[in-house]
């Protein structure tokens, strides 16, 4: 029986030895729980994957990747979980080793000081001056020979142009006509053994359907003044002229001189052998 103290004083002593110091996944745990948060709403805020955030809780710090990872990890959670991150980092660095050591800057310095030096040669620049080279090469070239072509023609003292115009009784070939006669292609593309009809629009565009033994179209359309059109089948041809008197004919290579009246429309048949109306 304890005389003098009150029950208060009989209590076991509190440890607040390092031993009775929460360990720092715990910790960040029950700041979590206390300021109201899940698991999610911490990986959110602070975008720590909740993988991450489950281990660390558990104190296991291996997923974190290393221990500036660790460290940077604790430190963003205690944030987000209203606790001073510096306890937390004094107490990871006294149970992992200590605080990383910071890279020396010399090294660095260095490394970048000397990284010039040991480029290589600059590729890019050399195939940009073999190609400006390449290029300036052909078109001196090009120009050097219409160059060297001009002097040649001056240096043989002809004139072509005066000798083809200047004799027309030497003997010389006449032009021929760019525009020949329909008349005579439609004769000449006139075979034995088929029907070959050519359509001309002379005076005024006409609108022109054609056909063959098959009933199968050949054309369809409007035929402006100054066009022809040649049709050819084996048996038949049928024709419907829209303005037949705009109409020039020429079945088998021979001309069709038939009356046709302006504005008449015409259904025409025409076979092998001698021109007939169908």
């Amino acid at each position: 029986m304890s005389i003098g103290n009150s029950p208060e004083d009989e209590r076991p002593f509190e440890d607040v030895s390092e031993e009775a110091r929460p360990s720092i996944g715990r910790a960040l745990r029950e700041a979590r729980i206390a300021a109201g948060m899940t698991v999610d709403d911490v990986s959110t805020a602070t975008r720590v994957r909740i993988a991450i955030v489950h281990a660390i809780e558990a104190d296991d710090f291996a997923p974190c990747g290393g221990d500036v990872y660790a460290r940077g990890h604790i430190k963003t959670l205690a944030r987000a979980v209203h606790l001073d991150p510096a306890p937390l980092l004094a107490q990871y660095d006294a149970e992992h080793g200590g605080r990383p050591a910071p890279t020396p800057a010399a090294p660095l310095f260095e490394a970048e000081r000397i990284r010039p030096e040991r480029r290589g040669p600059n590729w890019t620049a050399a195939m940009v001056a073999a190609i400006v080279a390449v290029i300036g090469f052909v078109g001196f070239t090009v120009v050097k020979g219409g160059s060297d072509g001009a002097a040649d023609d001056v240096a043989g003292g002809a004139t072509p142009t005066p000798t083809k115009t200047a004799a027309p009784s030497s003997g010389g070939k006449k032009p021929a006509d760019p525009k020949p006669d329909p008349t005579e292609s439609a004769i000449a593309a006139a075979p034995q053994d088929k029907v070959t009809v050519q359509v001309s629009a002379t005076d005024g565009r006409s609108w022109v359907a054609a056909k063959d033994h098959n009933g199968r179209l050949l054309f369809d359309g409007l035929l402006k003044q100054g066009q022809s059109k040649t049709f050819q089948d084996s048996t038949k041809i049928n024709l419907v002229l829209g303005d037949a008197g705009a109409i020039q004919l020429y079945v088998n290579g021979k001309k069709i001189d038939d009356d046709f009246q302006p504005g008449a429309v015409e259904r025409l048949t025409y076979t092998k052998g001698d021109p007939q109306v169908g």
